[in-house]
């Protein structure tokens, strides 16, 4: 199973027409990104979608997941007699998340349901989902009274759970966060609780999640917010994932605060090799096959990857065998990083010799990425040496490059005469040759 993404929305009922005939305008920067954060998720065609709620069964000393084949709710209690829905249950793995997390010795199951029918913080994210996707199947977990640790500790139970199935999973993250932001509020005025809006808009725009478990619980409990409990729990699933942040929209014109916003997973996880430029390769290839787009440069990308420039080639591979590489002798973009970034879905999507990368692909895919030297021209053959220098031919405008130490090129000959192949160079032509040097990464 792969983790795709996560969304954070707010759950206020208003924000449906049947609910609140007209007052919904006030909110239409949050009804825009909601649909946005939706057609994203149907964008991924998930097969599972985690709801987590604070307004299902809450126990003080454990986390319920929502039992059985199916869950049914309405709106009446907010007034409206037309809207209902009826999802499925993904019941496998509501019982890994509630082994694994049993395992990890955490407190989580699918025993003491309280509320049966579907919540709103439930039904509103799904009800925006099924306008443009309903091919899914749901668990729905509610956070508990446990503390900050344990709500990651559980998150990371949560994402080992997802990674032993092969399905695809996105996470719904409902939760309003301060109730307390304008004396005309339904709640009063508290001067927590802008503060408190303000720190959690701050950790999503710079993607450092871990920091919800250090926001202080009295200034949460002041602000009156329903949302930071979940955070706390995707700050887990997203643990040893690279992802990409963003929020959408926040306002609070009611005096409750509503963020929407998305985490894109790059790759599912990267702490599978210690080398960061194999590591950026496979996860712009793996982001670009589930997303269609460039992924943004990570966060926490090492600095010599920002401040250095140079030609790049990555190669991709298939149990052994080519599948695909495209590379630049020199740089054309601002860092190595972006290099890597734009050459490996060039690898992925754009060489000509491969159809481009398909999902059920990627597992069976090694990488390395080679960084070039600046080429420099030499004027005898006597200087190249196919272990240790690749070259580059040019002759009337035309140029070819061959990388150094490739299987089965054994002396210079063959190599010039397959680099000037590659340019459509003909055998009788001059050339100039350049060789360079390669730092490779694997």
């Amino acid at each position: 199973m792969s983790l795709l993404a996560a969304v954070l929305v707010p759950h206020p009922p208003l924000i449906l027409h049947d609910v609140g005939r007209g007052a919904e305008y006030k909110i239409e920067k949050t009804i825009e990104a909601y649909k946005k954060a939706m057609r994203m998720i149907s964008s991924l065609e998930p097969d599972t979608v985690i709801v987590i709620t604070p307004h299902s069964s809450i126990y003080n000393d454990y986390f319920h997941i929502s039992p059985g084949f199916i869950g049914r709710g309405n709106m009446r209690k907010f007034g409206s007699d037309s809207l209902s829905m009826e999802i499925s249950y993904d019941q496998t793995l509501a019982n890994d998340i509630a082994r694994i997390s049993s395992e990890n010795n955490i407190a989580a199951g699918t025993k003491g349901e309280l509320l049966e029918e579907l919540d709103h913080a439930t039904f509103i994210p799904l009800h925006f989902l099924n306008e443009v996707y309903n091919d899914y199947k749901v668990v729905r977990i509610s956070p508990s009274g446990l503390s900050p640790l344990k709500h990651f500790e559980f998150g990371k139970s949560i994402a080992t759970a997802v990674e032993k199935e092969r399905k695809n999973v996105v996470v719904i993250i409902s939760g309003d966060l301060s109730h307390k932001l304008m004396e005309s509020g339904p709640y009063g005025y508290s001067k927590e609780g802008p503060v408190f809006d303000s720190k959690v808009i701050s950790i999503i725009e710079n993607g450092n999640l871990n920091d919800f478990l250090k926001i202080d619980e009295l200034l949460a409990e002041s602000a009156a917010e329903c949302g930071l409990r979940p955070l706390q729990i995707l700050a887990g699933i997203l643990d040893d994932k690279s992802f990409s942040s963003s929020l959408l929209s926040y306002e609070g014109p009611f005096g409750v605060g509503y963020a929407v916003a998305t985490f894109e997973v790059i790759s599912k996880n990267l702490k599978m090799t210690d080398d960061e430029y194999v590591k950026l390769a496979k996860a712009s290839v793996e982001f670009y096959v589930h997303h269609g787009k460039k992924m943004r440069m990570p966060i926490d990308i090492p600095t010599d990857l920002l401040l250095n420039k140079g030609g790049v080639f990555v190669s991709i591979k298939e149990k052994g065998n080519l599948r695909g590489c495209i590379g630049t002798i020199s740089p054309t973009t601002s860092s190595l990083g972006q290099e890597i970034i734009d050459n490996a879905v060039a690898a992925a999507a754009y060489d000509l010799r491969f159809y481009p990368i398909k999902s059920y692909e990627l597992e069976d895919l090694t990488y390395s990425v080679d960084v070039l030297s600046e080429p420099e021209q030499i004027d005898s053959t006597e200087k190249l040496n196919v272990k240790k220098y690749g070259i580059v031919v040019e002759s009337n405008g035309k140029r070819g490059l061959l990388l150094p130490d490739l299987d089965g090129i054994n002396s210079v000959e063959q190599q010039i005469n397959i680099a000037k192949q590659k340019a459509g160079i003909s055998v009788d032509d001059k050339i100039v040759i350049y060789r360079f040097t390669v730092e490779r990464h694997s």
